[in-house]
């Protein structure tokens, strides 16, 4: 498959400037997402975290996951159709993500019944895991 551009990104996410962390789908395989988020030093939140030594926050690598784990769906859900964070389950971080990092995010589709999903997803920065969590999802109309 030809790479999801930051355009279609935004019309498969509901999320906007500040709040889209995904910049790039690099591929989608029997459910399985692999995409990236670049990470900037104009990043909003890191004059406030830390201003002497600019760290992403664990929450926002976890939304990252989390918007990446919708394209695990992608072509499936109807237009207007909105994924909620229901529950995070065993997140682990591993090292600091900093600016200029590439952050890679990889989540495959466990399981999607009756509107409710899970997703195993682990975060990379030059090939080594920096966060792992599952995520679970609501699926409903926005």
């Amino acid at each position: 498959m030809d790479p999801i551009l930051i355009q279609d990104v935004l019309k498969t996410l509901p999320h906007r400037f500040p709040f889209v962390m995904v910049d790039r789908v690099l591929s989608i395989e029997d459910g399985a997402v692999h995409a990236i988020k670049n990470v900037t030093v104009n990043e909003p939140f890191f004059p406030g975290h830390f201003p002497q030594e600019p760290v992403m926050p664990g929450v926002l690598i976890t939304e990252a996951l989390a918007q990446a784990s919708m394209f695990c769906l992608h072509g499936q859900l109807e237009p207007g159709t909105v994924g909620y964070l229901a529950g995070i389950e065993g997140a682990r971080f591993r090292r600091k993500v900093i600016p200029g990092d590439q952050l890679h995010l990889h989540a495959k589709l466990e399981f999607l019944r009756r509107g409710l999903g899970k997703t195993t997803c682990r975060a990379e920065v030059d090939g080594v895991v920096v966060a792992e969590a599952t995520i679970l999802f609501a699926v409903a109309q926005g």
